[in-house]
């Protein structure tokens, strides 16, 4: 509200109570003029019928000349029995102005103080409504993205509130923005990263094969037994850095896949996808992998429950959850899969039958690069932070926790939206 309003609900404000202020004082004034003056012509009369006892009669012809009314207030009124004029019948409401007449007078002048009142009231609340109510839709409007919003400058009690979520929303924009050009410069420093380790990898790769076509080489010639030995050494050898160089390349694409995230340039092709689809295609994707381990999936199958997300970036999220599993458990054991629906989500579980995890691992495990002390695989700790952001921007969660028979357990929730 503005000033001029505020001046505006006041004098109405004021107004309002001085009407029911002068209305009240005329009722009582009058009341009290009335019962004076039947007081003074109470004293009159009973002087001149003291002075001169025939004159009782004209005094009371003189007195019926006016007009009596007879009321409550002439019934409760004992306390004037005593004057001469009240053994004649009449009252300090036959007097002048009756009561009726300043009674009704009396309560116009506070209903309309009344009114006054209430509409200053309702006029200042609506004005505040109004205030609030545009405020609120000023947030909510920042909220869904909208910006360049400003309001006109007022003075009122709301001005100072006003000024303050300018301030806010100023900073906040001034921090998305840093946090925003951190990001993108984060992201761009994960892709330089990565597609500089892409040359270097390239050229140890040729290094290597030509350095195993060398060695089959050597292998057929006729050579001494001590070269021989060489030779096996050194196949070993190019194994391991073999090892080392996947390892290198799979880096690089969790690098280059991490700089997209970031980015927000990963594109999603989301279509209702059953559950049960996603489970087996991951799992027939790590299916040497199990065989190797010597570990058993068992992964239900149940009533159809669709999800809307993309098929494949899913699935690689989910065979990175059931890789860990099978390499936190141990041979002879089994890889668990559950999933539910109800109102709100459809609920996926994978758990294994192993150790769990450390207790000062939980709150690290989705992290990027975090590897914890009694890891057992060679990876780079990147394949759960992977799951969390692909399943995050597909409106789900995950959290991981153990089972109180022991065990790992992550669950993975989509919203239904």
């Amino acid at each position: 509200m503005s000033k001029k309003s505020n001046i505006k609900i006041t004098v109405l404000f004021v107004l309002s109570v001085s009407l029911i202020v002068a209305a009240m004082t005329t009722y009582l004034l009058t009341l009290y003029y009335r019962h004076v003056c039947f007081h003074i012509l109470g004293g009159f009369c009973d002087s001149m019928i003291e002075n001169n006892p025939d004159s009782r009669q004209a005094v009371l012809e003189l007195l019926k000349t006016q007009d009596f009314h007879m009321t409550g207030e002439n019934i409760l009124s004992n306390k004037f029995d005593n004057h001469v004029i009240s053994n004649f019948g009449y009252y300090p409401a036959n007097l002048g102005i009756t009561g009726t007449t300043v009674l009704w007078i009396a309560v116009f002048g506070f209903l309309a103080g009344g009114i006054l009142f209430l509409f200053s009231f309702w006029y200042w609340h609506r004005k505040s409504d109004a205030r609030i109510q545009a405020l609120t839709e000023y947030l909510e409007k920042i909220n869904t993205g909208v910006q360049g919003l400003v309001f006109e400058s007022s003075d009122d009690e709301f001005s100072k509130l006003q000024d303050e979520i300018y301030k806010t929303v100023t900073e906040l924009y001034q921090t998305k923005e840093e946090a925003l050009t951190a990001r993108n410069n984060f992201a761009e420093n994960l892709s330089n990263i990565a597609h500089q380790l892409k040359t270097p990898i390239t050229s140890i790769s040729l290094t290597v094969q030509m350095a195993k076509e060398h060695l089959g080489d050597i292998r057929t010639a006729e050579t001494p037994q001590g070269h021989t030995s060489m030779a096996c050494k050194m196949h070993a050898n190019i194994k391991d850095i073999q090892r080392q160089i996947n390892r290198l390349m799979h880096l690089e694409e969790a690098l280059l896949l991490l700089s997209r995230i970031d980015a927000g340039t990963l594109a999603f092709d989301r279509k209702p996808t059953d559950v049960f689809t996603i489970l087996s295609l991951a799992s027939d994707n790590l299916y040497e992998l199990f065989m190797q381990k010597g570990v058993l999936i068992d992964i239900p199958e149940m009533d159809v429950m669709n999800i809307n997300v993309d098929l494949n970036w899913t699935m690689e999220a989910v065979m990175n959850l059931m890789k860990n599993c099978m390499e936190a458990t141990g041979t002879g054991t089994a890889v668990h899969c559950s999933y539910e629906k109800n109102p709100l989500y459809v609920q996926i579980r994978i758990w294994d039958e192993g150790e769990g995890f450390a207790r000062e691992d939980l709150p690290h495990l989705f992290e990027r690069f975090y590897r914890g002390e009694n890891t057992k695989n060679t990876g780079i700790g990147i394949g759960l932070s992977l799951s969390k952001a692909i399943i995050e921007m597909q409106n789900g969660i995950i959290r991981a926790f153990n089972l109180p028979n022991g065990g790992a357990c992550y669950e993975v929730r989509f919203y239904i939206s």
